[in-house]
């Protein structure tokens, strides 16, 4: 009954399924983790995850790829080698999340070594990160139809060389239907609470880039934003070392972007013009995510959530390389948002739910 009421709401705004083209602007490559374009010859990559492996790396130090490391606040101790396995998820603060079972600490049992652990990637607290998805708090049945739109290669990216869109089909295709009532049971069982932080500036620090994450070089703030969102770790040690799961995020957004985005996301854009309502370009987020944008029904909650994701996803719509079940009813909405629109967008929706300063 909801999806009928919104296709019926998006006809009566004249923004019926299929009626409006993608506006097919460049690909926003920061929201990918790259800083070229993909070649012709780049295609996606394999669907099955690299084995898990604790053999130790010929490029760092013995002595710091096995002494054990700590967090303040945990009484856990992991080494870099336990951290790095995604087959033995390290679990920093096990008060802070419910029991997690097989999949969830080792992945589906069907891959076996070459398995990793749904909260290896997402994190035992279900935040994520900037590279992947924020899954805790969405609904069962949001959770399990993503879960289906990845297992029918049907979730997909913009950019062929993004390595953890396939990795998460290949983990998909090998759950079983009651791993997956697991896994989507548990991330929503917990809420969403702040995880990243919203800055507007013009400029922002020099960064390099490791594994579609970019991280800081510097901390003055030197180089251009460009009209980019440039997400880093709080803490890098934090954050890449140890994968602390209480060490959050900034993202850095241009200046204007979060009043410009409100405007986006509370109206669609809509304006009076003498008189008249002139119809904006999309629809009010509030119309299908909820009044607080964390969710409503089967709807995800994208409230306080990575930019860089929210980003992609647009971009993955309006593209239509994301093509699941519910697609069909947002690839309208993204039509005729541009990447500025798209970066004013994830700025504002990110900082609803940003910590107090």
């Amino acid at each position: 009954m909801y999806r009928g009421s919104f296709a019926l709401l998006l006809v009566c705004l004249g923004l019926g399924v299929g009626e409006v083209r993608a506006m097919g602007g460049p690909e926003p490559l920061w929201a990918y983790g790259y800083l070229a374009p993909p070649l012709p010859s780049d295609k996606p990559l394999s669907q099955t995850p690299n084995p898990s492996t604790r053999k130790l790396r010929p490029t760092e130090s013995a002595y710091e790829q096995t002494r054990l490391r700590r967090v303040e606040g945990s009484s856990a101790a992991y080494s870099k080698v336990d951290i790095r396995d995604g087959g033995r998820v390290a679990d920093w603060f096990p008060g802070d999340h419910p029991t997690m079972s097989r999949v969830l600490l080792r992945g589906p049992a069907k891959l076996g070594a070459t398995s990793w652990g749904c909260a290896y990637c997402h994190l035992p607290t279900g935040k994520g990160r900037p590279e992947n998805a924020p899954v805790v708090g969405q609904s069962v049945a949001y959770f399990l139809r993503q879960l289906q739109d990845f297992r029918n290669d049907a979730r997909t990216s913009a950019d062929p060389r993004k390595p953890n869109t396939p990795i998460m089909a290949g983990l998909a295709k090998a759950m079983t239907d009651a791993e997956m009532q697991e896994a989507a049971m548990y991330f929503a069982s917990m809420k969403w609470t702040p995880w990243t932080r919203v800055i507007e500036t013009d400029l922002v620090p020099k960064t390099r880039i490791q594994g579609n994450l970019f991280l800081t070089t510097e901390k003055a703030r030197t180089e251009p934003i460009a009209g980019r969102i440039i997400e880093v770790p709080e803490d890098e040690e934090q954050s890449e070392d140890l994968r602390n799961p209480r060490s959050g995020f900034i993202a850095y957004v241009p200046v204007g972007s979060i009043s410009r985005g409100e405007k986006l996301v509370t109206t669609g854009g809509t304006s009076i013009v003498d008189g008249k309502v002139v119809q904006g370009k999309t629809l009010a987020c509030a119309s299908c995510h909820g009044p607080d944008l964390m969710g409503l029904l089967d709807v995800p909650g994208i409230a306080g959530r990575s930019p860089s994701y929210l980003v992609r996803q647009l971009y993955d719509l309006q593209t239509g390389t994301r093509k699941g079940s519910s697609s069909a009813l947002m690839q309208p909405v993204v039509a005729n948002l541009t990447s500025d629109d798209m970066v004013a967008i994830a700025a504002y929706v990110t900082s609803r739910a940003a910590p107090a300063p």
